[in-house]
C-alpha cells in the first residue's frame, strides 16, 4: 500500500514539474499611447542602440555579403521617422542571440534528479546496461 501511494505522489510530482517547466516566463508592462510624441533624446537613444548593433561583427559581416555598404545603411536609418526608429529599437533590445534553451535544460535536469532521488527513496535500483 505505501509503495503503490508513493508511486502515485512520485508521478504526481513528475507531472508537475513538467508542466512547471514548459511554462513560458511571462513580462508585463504598460502599453504605450500612440497619442504620445518621441522626443529627440528617445531617437538619439535610439540611434546608439541601433549603431551598437549594427556594429557587431557578425551583423556588419552579413550586412557586407548582402552587399550593402555602410553610408548605405546609414542612409537608410536616416530616412527612418521617429516611430519607425524606436520600434526597430525595440526590436533589437527583444532579439535573444542563440534562443532560449537554458530554461529547458535546466527544467529536465530537475526532473531527473527528482525522479532519481524518489527512485533512491523507494529502494528501487536504475541499471543501464547496453
Amino acid at each position: 500500500m505505501k509503495i503503490r501511494f508513493m508511486k502515485h505522489i512520485s508521478w504526481c510530482l513528475v507531472f508537475a514539474m513538467f508542466v512547471l517547466g514548459i511554462a513560458p516566463r511571462v513580462e508585463a508592462g504598460i502599453a504605450p499611447s500612440d497619442v504620445i510624441a518621441l522626443s529627440q533624446v528617445d531617437r538619439a537613444a535610439d540611434i546608439d542602440k541601433i549603431q551598437a548593433a549594427l556594429e557587431t561583427k557578425m551583423v556588419r559581416e552579413r550586412l557586407k555579403k548582402l552587399g550593402y555598404a555602410q553610408e548605405e545603411i546609414n542612409s537608410k536609418l536616416a530616412q527612418l521617422s521617429d516611430q519607425q526608429m524606436h520600434n526597430l529599437a525595440l526590436q533589437i533590445d527583444e532579439l535573444k542571440v542563440g534562443g532560449d534553451g537554458l530554461g529547458i535544460v535546466i527544467a529536465l535536469l530537475v526532473i531527473v534528479i527528482l525522479v532519481v532521488i524518489v527512485l533512491q527513496l523507494m529502494d528501487h535500483k536504475v541499471v543501464v546496461t547496453k
